[in-house]
């Protein structure tokens, strides 16, 4: 049963506020609003745990899938968001999900740049260089994530890490780990600054990636599946490494692989050794 929440009814598909937010699906909206669209339980319930605020948020007691909502619902109010209760027929509208449960925020779009990153003492990060689809960069962020990784850094974005497809596909943890958004160049010279070695992912290479020391501040570069990295990458990185393909196929799907490459690192490192984790 839904909590008597001060929430203001929307009944109508034609509602501006509904309006507003189907626009939103849209990057230019989205850019030009400064907000990002969060779906779902799992992912309002990280978003919030990051301390992000939301502006709002909508919600459907019909369309409720557990029995906690009403707490996340109290916790997203308790930060300033303002609410407002749909019926089934606008919310979803609004949703971009084949089933959804009930729960769209919006809040305002976060920004980062390198000099924001806060390194540990043996950094890992990943570099995903004009990665096209929503789908595998908010996979990649789950990945980087499941080992701790220090930052996700996007460069020449062909992607909006605000789609709500990459909040999806990341589950939500584009929230909690540091994603940066620059220039393939910028991300270089930051990397040799730092002292941090490069290992590009490319098939046209006879190193495999269970040959390098892994053990020491690295990052992770990968790009598109159909052109892979760009020339900068491929030479100045300070190894090119590929996985073993025993198949037709010459590579795996970019996010595949950013996981193998990233649980190598885990493997030698042991996770106990691993940048943000403990034993």
């Amino acid at each position: 049963m839904s909590e008597p929440f001060h929430a203001t009814a929307i009944t109508s598909n034609t509602n501006p506020r509904i309006k507003d937010l189907v626009r939103l699906r849209s990057r230019p909206h989205r850019d030009k609003a400064g907000l990002i669209l969060i779906e779902g339980y799992r992912e309002l319930s990280r978003a919030l745990d990051a301390g992000i605020k939301p502006n709002a948020l909508y919600y459907c007691p019909k369309l409720f899938l557990g029995e906690n909502e009403n707490s996340l619902i109290a916790k997203a109010a308790a930060t300033g968001a303002q609410l407002f209760e749909l019926t089934p027929d606008p919310f979803r509208k609004i949703s971009y999900r084949d089933r959804p449960d009930g729960l769209i925020a919006t809040a305002p779009q976060k920004h980062l740049t390198l000099d924001d990153l806060k390194l540990s003492p043996n950094p890992l990060l990943v570099v995903a260089e004009a990665i096209e689809k929503p789908g595998n960069l908010g996979s990649i962020l789950r990945s980087a994530d499941a080992v701790g990784a220090d930052a996700v850094i996007v460069c020449d974005r062909t992607t909006d890490i605000h789609n709500p497809n990459v909040v999806r596909a990341s589950t939500g943890v584009v929230f909690s780990l540091p994603v940066v958004e620059t220039s393939s160049e910028e991300t270089f010279n930051w990397l040799k600054s730092h002292g941090i070695r490069t290992l590009a992912a490319t098939p046209h290479t006879d190193q495999y990636h269970t040959d390098v020391d892994l053990t020491v501040p690295c990052a992770i570069v990968l790009g598109t599946e159909q052109y892979g990295l760009s020339e900068l990458w491929m030479e100045q990185a300070d190894y090119k490494v590929r996985i073993p393909m025993a198949g037709v196929a010459d590579s795996l799907n970019v996010a595949m692989a950013t996981t193998v490459l990233l649980f190598e690192v885990a493997r030698q490192r042991g996770f106990s050794d691993l940048p943000n984790t403990s034993a």
